[in-house]
């Protein structure tokens, strides 16, 4: 496996990482979770080289957080990720197909990328661009920090503009997804999760599934069975899936 690390992109100085095997068969964008107050683009050494293992290339991006940035900064560096993952894709021989993903924060983020177009298009693309979304423990109601930042208590569950959930039919269809959450998850978040799922079914979209993982919250990123990521292997079986049936 090798590393290009603290890249550039996008218009606010944006840093991400990209690591990748000889021959790449697929690219996997992933956004880190940190409640989007913390975490880092680093936080993918459990699964980054099973990825490469499988010839599947993972950009890890930062994007801004509270308190320098502020909602919906961390959505439009996120669509510019996007962007910048795909010019990646179009570089490769042939092509290579692109999944966007992210745990938590991230989870919320590449749900927010995918049911409310405004900010892929702020960066001239659409879901058309991304072959799959894997969902991870994202908050499909408004965010509870972005309901703190704002002054409302974070307990609450509201579904405004800020919220997943909110845009929900607003698209024909929409590319393949996964959802991951914990049967002891955040409070509520298992709840909230079953809500947007029920809510994809009740429009008539297919095109997805689930899974629900033991433990707490996001546990499993970097959790090894039998020197196995389990979190790898979940993205690996999504994208198997997906190009099955393409």
């Amino acid at each position: 496996m090798q590393a290009e690390k603290d890249l550039v992109y996008g218009s606010h100085g944006q840093r991400l990482d990209i690591y990748y095997p000889q021959d790449v068969k697929a690219v996997f964008l992933y956004f880190h979770g940190g409640g989007l107050t913390g975490g880092d683009k680093r936080d993918v050494s459990a699964f980054s080289g099973y990825l490469a293992e499988r010839g599947i290339a993972l950009i890890s991006a930062n994007y801004r957080m509270y308190p320098e940035g502020a909602y919906p900064d961390f959505l439009y560096d996120a669509a510019e990720a996007v962007k910048y993952a795909k010019r990646c894709c179009l570089e490769k021989p042939g092509g290579a197909p692109l999944y966007v993903g992210g745990s938590s924060a991230g989870g919320y983020i590449t749900m927010m990328l995918c049911f409310d177009p405004k900010y892929l298009a702020s960066v001239g693309l659409d879901n058309s661009a991304v072959d799959g979304y894997f969902h991870d423990a994202g908050q499909p109601t408004a965010h509870f920090t972005v309901l703190e930042r704002s002054g409302r208590d974070s307990r609450r569950v509201i579904v405004d503009e800020t919220a997943a959930l909110y845009h929900v039919g607003l698209l024909e269809k929409y590319p393949p997804m996964r959802f991951i959450v914990s049967d002891n998850d955040l409070r509520c978040r298992y709840e909230q999760t079953m809500l947007l799922l029920a809510t994809l079914s009740h429009f008539g979209y297919t095109g997805f599934d689930h899974r629900v993982m033991h433990g707490g919250h996001c546990e499993y990123c970097g959790k090894l069975e039998n020197g196995v990521s389990v979190f790898g292997e979940m993205i690996c079986d999504f994208i198997r899936r997906v190009e099955a049936k393409e």
